[in-house]
């Protein structure tokens, strides 16, 4: 069956895919009940002696090259600084961050820098000055540089590997055996645990949360900054959170764009993720029951769902292998697509493509465009979709392991993780139990050096919040969540929408994009909390 849903994938959705596609992996993946915050803040404290704004002691030269397909602005350059690997001992090794710049588009109306952060962990965010030129209003990019950075053990900052396959990485995340059992789960992540620590272990323990919000107090020394402004999603929201928190003087003006809640790093982030899609889930099934004479899946959102779920069961039974790819479409990958579509209203038509595409495959009838909607697809969830060259491969997901493991302890009860498996399962159907699996953090070789930075309510009124009411990876509560730790510090957006990510979308996000913009360029924070209905 041929459809009329619109081309597959189109260029601003392919780069909100390269922008989210490791947010999916870390945010969908895990388990494991983590520490509570109990907070330490003595490493390294803001620096007593900040250098003259604006003389950056950065070297800019031609950026390395890019994951594929990934359009960098030609004003966009790069270098290099070094920091301490462990910053408790600052003298001794040290390892490489790479950071990237686009100058602010009017100098007369500059007024600083805006660090950004991409979410993961794990994401590469040297050539998001780039993309997010494509997202913020023309008053934001006058007036700031924008300035990007792969966090360390990240992209071309000495980048960490576990020495794993692609197989190993797509789905990345674990998915429960369609009976429920996580056996095969806790045999890859005792054998991922062993060949994290032989490949890179003298490393991941000091890939932190907190180590990198000040390897970023090292970027605004380097750029000559008194203080940076910043904007992250997802895990982003995190990392700018906690340099907030560690360096408060330091920071100018920062918005948080889909939040996680502090409280539950990491393990209840990743539960909570079953919340998420099953609140966003009947956003795709509305829009496919609009488009049922195209879709062909039901025409209400309840027979949507009902289908849905009987295909995936389908594929878990009997994959079905695309042609012109190594890959079979079975129940998970299915519902990792799925998961990694429903971040963006935009790709809701493709979601509805691929999903008509499966069925017709699963049934012997694909029709030769179909395939090749399914091809494309199967190649943006590969790990080399975001990877650049020279990265090693599994980076993303290395790197996300060192952070989830590294930033707090993870129980070891395997028995536990199955009994969540099992209840999750129940409650939320649509993710099969996959946000309540476990890690390779439960084998982990080494113990947190330190414990998770304590979110801190002390300081300016100087943080937006910004938080879509259906996201499938960061829900209402979470937003609710950093509110809650950030406490006067913040204010809170919400917004009547679905997706992960809200600045510089259309729709109901509109709102919260203009009251961002007042804030970055004009100081104009809401007096109160806000929330922006649908129009």
């Amino acid at each position: 069956m041929t459809t009329a849903l619109g081309s597959p994938i189109l260029a601003r959705e392919k780069i909100m895919l390269r922008k989210i596609k490791t947010t999916v992996a870390i945010a969908l993946c895990c388990t494991a009940a983590g520490a509570a915050l109990t907070g330490c803040r003595g490493i390294a404290g803001a620096d007593p002696n900040p250098s003259a704004t604006g003389n950056s002691s950065i070297v800019w030269k031609a950026c390395p090259a890019p994951p594929p397909g990934t359009k960098v602005d030609p004003r966009q350059k790069c270098g290099t600084l070094k920091v301490p690997l462990d910053y408790r001992h600052p003298g001794g090794r040290q390892i490489t961050i790479a950071v990237s710049r686009v100058p602010a588009a009017d100098p007369a109306k500059r007024r600083g820098v805006l660090l950004l952060n991409p979410g993961g962990p794990g994401g590469e965010g040297l050539n998001l000055p780039s993309a997010f030129g494509d997202m913020a209003s023309k008053s934001v990019l006058a007036a700031y540089d924008r300035i990007g950075f792969d966090p360390r053990g990240v992209g071309h900052s000495s980048p960490v590997t576990c020495g794993f396959t692609a197989a190993e990485s797509t789905p990345p995340y674990p998915y429960p055996a369609p009976d429920g059992s996580i056996a095969k789960n806790v045999s890859f992540a005792r054998s991922a645990a062993a060949r994290c620590a032989a490949e890179s272990g003298g490393v991941l323990p000091f890939i932190t949360t907190a180590n990198t919000a000040r390897d970023m107090d090292r970027i605004r020394k380097a750029l000559g900054e008194k203080r940076v402004s910043y904007w992250g999603t997802s895990y982003g929201t995190y990392l700018g959170a906690a340099y907030s928190s560690l360096f408060p003087h330091r920071t100018d003006r920062i918005v948080l764009d889909s939040a996680i809640d502090p409280a539950r790093i990491w393990y209840g982030v990743f539960q909570q993720q079953s919340e998420g899609i099953a609140v966003r889930f009947p956003d795709a099934a509305r829009y496919a029951a609009d488009h049922s004479d195209q879709v062909d899946f039901g025409n209400t959102p309840a027979a949507v769902t009902k289908t849905y779920r009987e295909l995936a069961a389908q594929l878990d039974k009997r994959p079905a292998s695309v042609p012109g790819t190594s890959t079979a479409m079975n129940g998970d990958m299915f519902r990792y697509v799925t998961t990694l579509l429903l971040f963006q209203d935009a790709t809701l038509p493709p979601l509805a493509q691929v999903w008509r595409a499966t069925a017709d495959l699963a049934a012997g009838h694909a029709t030769d465009q179909e395939t090749g909607t399914l091809q494309q697809t199967l190649a943006m969830v590969s790990p080399s979709a975001a990877t650049s060259p020279g990265v090693p491969g599994d980076n993303a997901i290395a790197a996300a392991y060192a952070v989830a493991c590294d930033d707090v302890r993870w129980p070891g009860d395997i028995n536990a993780y199955a009994r969540n498996v099992a209840e999750d399962r129940k409650t939320y159907p649509l993710s099969a139990g996959s946000p309540a699996n476990l890690w390779p953090c439960a084998f982990w070789h080494t113990a947190p050096v330190e414990h998770p930075v304590r979110i801190s309510h002390h300081g300016r009124r100087n943080i937006l919040i910004l938080q879509n009411e259906r996201d499938p990876a960061a829900t209402l509560d979470s937003g609710r969540g950093m509110h809650k730790a950030l406490g006067a510090r913040s204010t809170l957006v919400t917004v009547d929408a679905g997706g992960h990510g809200v600045y510089g979308t259309q729709g109901p996000q509109a709102c919260a994009t203009k009251t961002a913009d007042a804030f970055l360029v004009d100081g104009k924070i809401p007096a109160h909390d806000l929330h922006c209905p649908r129009p």
